[in-house]
């Protein structure tokens, strides 16, 4: 009984805030000041346990991708969206999946969390499974040091119950061992394969790794051609077709499957992975396509310089028509200048708060540009008025704040789905 009132008070919150045309952690915030047990009564009723999911970059695609996997299965699963992986987000998100009771039907949680609060979440919500995608050079202005948010992850890792999911790749991550009895996965992409990339994996130690051995992956990227790759997996090679282009789906789709299969135990099949990438649908965002003029907008977005290198070097040679927009949401842009952009000979319309700082390092590094607009909105407005292309898509290469704006002008207020 004590759970009524908090839920339907959060619930009233919640409908306020979506009539405005968004989310809001803030009736997660409340429900958690009114029942500070709230998330632990919750998440204690998932028979298979949570699965945490951090990284500096690939938290929300992978986190999309095990959902998919397991659903695959037959479970039921509870995720939050993408930005609500803060302790009062994911609980904000449980509002509109809980009875008033506080009942929850759901076979397992799978969570996207923010590093600087996993230590905190692991200690309240006792994950079964923790995955530890990438450390890349990130929000310095919050973590000061790569190795500090290094630190982090492996603190939450070794807090986690039964599995530990690990990159083979990343040396911060690489060096993992388990603790009280833990099984380790490693996943990672084949030499072959990050040789054939333009600009590797952009992983936040990508130097000499001759003094270091790696180990061997248990779910390894074998193959990879635009949004196809093959995981070669506990002996199986398995065909997934990717939600997006680009090596990093590559990598996060054998984390997903290496995830799925160690929260699945002897439920997991390799066949189900091929099923759940056949049709999955991209990440709210992340390779999403909308409609814009007749054509489709294709969103790539970013955050930092491994982000924005990856997924420009996803891209097809030359896209007819781009706009490129970054605002406050990324503080600081000096790592622009060591971005390789060779794959654009132009840009038709910079903007965002940072729109001139953008327009600089496109003209230091020889790119072409059509127009300087901050605004996003009469940037927008640009694009739809530039006429068709041959390829029926206008790229979007946006942070995540202009993707919000972005898909609001193109009639798509909507915030994502929980499940």
């Amino acid at each position: 009984m004590r759970f009524i009132i908090p839920i339907l008070v959060g619930r009233i919150l919640r409908a306020l805030a979506r009539a405005r045309g968004g989310g809001s952690a803030y009736p997660g915030y409340i429900v958690l000041k009114l029942v500070p047990g709230f998330l632990q009564h919750v998440t204690k009723q998932f028979p298979n346990g949570v699965v945490f999911v951090l990284g500096s970059n690939g938290k929300s695609t992978t986190t999309h991708m095990i959902s998919d996997i397991v659903r695959a299965h037959g479970l039921r699963v509870f995720t939050n969206p993408s930005g609500a992986n803060l302790p009062q987000g994911i609980a904000s998100a449980l509002l509109s999946e809980v009875s008033l009771t506080g009942k929850l039907k759901a076979d397992i949680g799978i969570l996207e969390v923010d590093e600087a609060f996993a230590v905190e979440l692991a200690g309240i919500l006792s994950p079964s499974t923790v995955t530890m995608l990438n450390v890349q050079v990130d929000q310095l202005y919050r973590f000061f040091e790569t190795e500090r948010v290094a630190d982090m992850m492996l603190d939450t890792a070794a807090l986690s119950s039964r599995n530990v999911i690990t990159n083979r790749d990343d040396q911060f991550l690489d060096a993992y061992t388990s603790v009280d009895g833990q099984r380790v996965l490693r996943f990672g992409a084949s030499a072959e394969v990050v040789a054939a990339a333009p600009n590797g994996l952009q992983n936040a130690d990508d130097f000499d790794r001759q003094d270091a051995q790696p180990n061997v992956a248990d779910a390894e990227v074998t193959a990879h051609t635009g949004d196809g790759a093959t995981i070669r997996f506990d002996g199986t090679d398995i065909p997934v077709r990717l939600p997006a282009r680009g090596l990093h789906y590559a990598v996060d789709a054998a984390a997903a499957t290496a995830t799925a299969s160690a929260a699945l135990g002897t439920q997991f099949r390799a066949d189900a992975v091929t099923t759940a990438f056949g049709t999955m649908k991209p990440a709210y965002g992340r390779g999403e396509r909308l409609p814009i003029a007749g054509e489709s907008a294709e969103f790539t977005m970013f955050k930092n310089a491994a982000s924005l290198q990856l997924n420009l070097d996803a891209l097809p040679d030359r896209p007819e028509q781009v706009l490129m927009a970054i605002d406050e949401g990324t503080p600081d842009i000096s790592w622009i200048y060591d971005i390789d952009f060779s794959r654009l000979d132009h840009v038709d319309v910079v903007s965002g708060d940072k729109a001139w700082q953008i327009a600089i390092a496109l003209e230091h590094a020889g790119v072409r540009i059509g127009r300087v607009e901050p605004d996003v909105e009469a940037a927008i407005k640009h694009m739809e008025q530039l006429g068709a292309t041959t390829s029926g898509t206008k790229n979007f290469i946006v942070n995540y704040e202009i993707m919000m704006i972005a898909r609001k002008a193109l009639g798509h207020p909507d915030m994502e789905k929980t499940a």
